[in-house]
Formats: structure tokens, sequence, C-alpha cells
């Protein structure tokens, strides 16, 4: 797993006021978002933003960036031979991310429009999910090299994971369906998810500690 990068290493107050304003406004502007009411929400100017950032695109560029960095913490904070563990936090921050009202918010608005705005959609999936797809894959090929995970093509592992502790949860929460709103409901699906996979791909005698996931209800 790569380290942090400088860039996302040493933001400073004034970047996560931006970051933050970017975050908010995009589940209110989605892809419309404009620096004008990015300076506005972050009290700065937008020639502030344009001198620090240099455009639109790398100013969300950045925020992704930042956002990646969390949401891989999870695989960087644990021993990286505890499989269960590692794994187990970067779920439940996959789930717990995307339940946050401005998060789910932003989604929607961004599949809205991405046939309007297909060049900005394909440039937020690739510094989004699609790097953070490939930041597990390169974990998992990692933990393959150590000998825990069973060798396999660790993109498809990866994409594999994503989708199985994400559920179909998302797409409950586009149709404005029940879902799993629950904190500890997401908990046990996430170690569902994580249990199911480690059963398919960790190497003999890889997990610490026993477990099982049978047994459980996830209504």
């Amino acid at each position: 797993m790569n380290s942090p990068t400088p860039a996302v290493a040493s933001l400073d107050a004034r970047d996560h006021r931006v970051f933050d304003a970017v975050r908010d406004l995009m589940a209110v502007q989605g892809m419309q978002l404009s620096m004008e009411s990015v300076a506005q929400h972050a009290g700065c100017s937008k020639q502030t933003l344009y001198s620090r950032y240099g455009s639109k695109q790398e100013l969300l560029r950045r925020v992704l960036q930042r956002h990646l960095c969390r949401a891989t913490a999870g695989l960087r904070a644990l021993d990286g031979e505890d499989l269960r563990g590692c794994l187990l936090q970067f779920a439940f921050d996959y789930v717990d991310h995307f339940n946050e009202p401005h998060v789910a918010q932003a989604c929607r608005l961004i599949a809205a429009e991405s046939a309007q705005f297909p060049e900005e959609a394909r440039a937020l999936y690739r510094d989004g999910a699609g790097a953070l797809a490939l930041h597990l894959a390169e974990w998992i090929q990692q933990r393959a090299r150590d000998g825990l995970l069973r060798h396999d093509d660790p993109h498809f592992m990866a994409e594999l994971l994503l989708s199985m502790i994400a559920g179909q949860d998302f797409e409950k929460q586009r149709f404005h369906t029940p879902h799993r709103a629950d904190a500890s409901q997401r908990r046990r699906w996430a170690e569902f998810s994580v249990d199911s996979f480690l059963r398919a791909f960790a190497a003999p005698d890889a997990i610490r500690s026993p477990h099982s996931n049978q047994h459980r209800s996830f209504s």
C-alpha cells in the first residue's frame, strides 16, 4: 500500500476548510459546483483557490485524495498480518461513509448529471472509486505475497470485496427503500462480507482467531 502523498500529509487548516466546503456543496450542486460558491462557503477568495489549487478539477482531485487516504486508513492502521482486523476496519469505514447524508445526496446528484458532464464524471470515478479499488488491490496483492491470501487476480478480488461490502444498500438508498440505516446493522453486514471473503481467499491458518458468520440476521 502506498503511503499518503505529501499533498495529503501536509494539509493545513485552510485546506480542510476548503475541502469541507466542497464536500458540503457537492450534496447541493453536484458537478455544477463552482469555485465562486466554494470560496464563499470556505470564507476565502476565488483568486486564493486558483492560486492554491490551479483549477476546479485539481481541487476536486485533492478532495478525493483526502477521502482516499481516510478510506484506506483501516488497512494501514493495524498489523498487516491481522487480515480480519484490517479488512473489518476498512469495511466499517466504507459503509459508514456512504451512509452519511451528504455523501448519499452527492452520489445521487452526480449520477443524475453524469450524462451531461461525462468527462467530469469519469474523472470523479478515476480519482474516487477507481483509485480506492486500485489501493485495495495493491493491499491484497501484498498480503498474497506474504502468504496470507491466495494468489489470484488482486483487481478482481478487490472489486468483489467492495461489491460484497456495499451489497444492495446503496441501491436501496437511491430508490428511497428501507436500508441498513442503523450502524449496528451495517457492521453486522460488514462482518458477514469480510468473513465470507476470507473463507474464499484466506490462506490456511492465516486468520488469527476463529470466527463464524452463521445464524445471523441482516434484516
